[in-house]
């Protein structure tokens, strides 16, 4: 192979934005609640900087770590990751939040293994497809051993429960898939198979329900399953062309649930207005672009898969941030990359940024 060229900086600068637009963002959505629940207004501030930093030192580590390297070991951090997903669920070892079962840890350190498996996911997917490529036509010796694995990890994740991590998952798989040269006839039949096991998990989980109901009509009930959404577009609307500006946000004082994590994007709109959510799809359209054209220049087949891999995993999540942020799709608990405060979810994907940019060493973008 060619000797490494310098990264991406397009890619780089586009992370850069959004990870410098999100610290300001989780200051001034959080700085209330903090102060309220924290007595210390630079509570999740002074957390979601010390996550960056490690974030950073994994990326700019994985930057200079040849991507081949991933392909040996994806199968055994896939293994550590199933582990992980099992003990997350024994009762004493998994922490509970808000009903949730997703975190391992001790003390004020906390781990996401659902955070964990995205990427290792996407790893292992990227190894085997570009192995076993001339199987990929076939439905039992190409698409089922990765439709089994991707059961067991959906499954595992769905128990948490954390429906939205199991489809950005599910859908990241599906453009694997699609990438490597499966038959439309089959994806087509995993897609509606996909839609009736999604609806199928809707209806067992009462909760989830409430969802879908609230996503047709917010306003049928306001005060309980509606309320996340009728807020989230109270903000956004608040906020018309140039938002009522930074820091200055009404939603943030214990309106808007979650106004740091998952609502995060309707805070952003109501503060910066629509100035500043187009920026940020932008910069995440540009993420888009050079994400995938590093797919489609990779030197390689299994580089090819891997970077088509992340760049869908992290759109895809932002995607659905965005839709459920704007009432375009039913609420689903998932943060936007590089923007929410979050510990696993930032250092995991910019550990996946760092591979993707050393990918991106070996491709002449030009």
């Amino acid at each position: 192979m060619a000797r490494p060229k310098s990264p991406d900086f397009v890619l780089f600068f586009a992370v850069i934005g959004l990870l410098s637009l999100g610290i300001v963002m989780v200051y001034s959505s959080s700085a209330i609640s903090a102060y309220v629940n924290f007595s210390d207004s630079y509570y999740f501030l002074k957390r979601q900087l010390l996550w960056t930093t490690l974030g950073l030192i994994f990326m700019f580590a994985a930057l200079n770590v040849d991507y081949h390297v991933w392909r040996n070991l994806s199968k055994p951090i896939l293994v550590l990751t199933i582990i992980l997903l099992v003990l997350v669920l024994i009762p004493g070892l998994g922490k509970v939040v808000n009903g949730a079962r997703r975190w391992l840890g001790f003390g004020s350190f906390y781990l996401q293994p659902s955070e964990i498996a995205k990427l290792s996911m996407v790893m292992f997917c990227a190894h085997s497809l570009s192995k076993y490529q001339d199987k990929i036509t076939s439905f039992m010796r190409g698409i089922s051993p990765h439709l089994l694995l991707l059961l067991l990890v959906f499954g595992l994740i769905l128990k948490e429960p954390d429906l939205g991590t199991a489809l950005v998952i599910g859908g990241t798989v599906f453009i694997l898939l699609f990438a490597a040269g499966a038959k439309i006839s089959h994806l087509a039949s995993l897609g509606i198979a996909g839609v009736v096991g999604i609806v199928v998990a809707i209806i067992v989980e009462p909760y989830r329900l409430r969802r879908l109901l609230a996503f047709s009509d917010p306003w049928a009930d306001p005060l309980n399953s509606g309320y996340h959404i009728i807020q989230s577009l109270y903000a956004l609307g608040s906020g018309g062309l140039f938002g009522v500006g930074l820091g200055r946000s009404r939603e943030k004082f214990l309106y808007l649930p979650e106004p740091h994590t998952d609502f995060i994007f309707a805070i952003l709109g109501e503060e910066l207005g629509f100035i500043g959510t187009v920026t940020v799809i932008i910069l995440f359209f540009l993420f888009a672009w050079r994400g995938f054209r590093i797919a489609i220049l990779a030197p390689d087949i299994y580089g090819s898969m891997l970077a088509a891999g992340i760049t869908t995993m992290i759109v895809l999540q932002a995607l659905m941030n965005i839709a459920v942020v704007t009432a375009s799709m039913p609420v689903t608990g998932i943060p936007l990359p590089f923007i929410s405060f979050g510990g696993s979810a930032l250092i995991f994907t910019l550990a996946g940024i760092g591979v993707l940019l050393n990918i991106s060493r070996h491709v002449n973008l030009k």
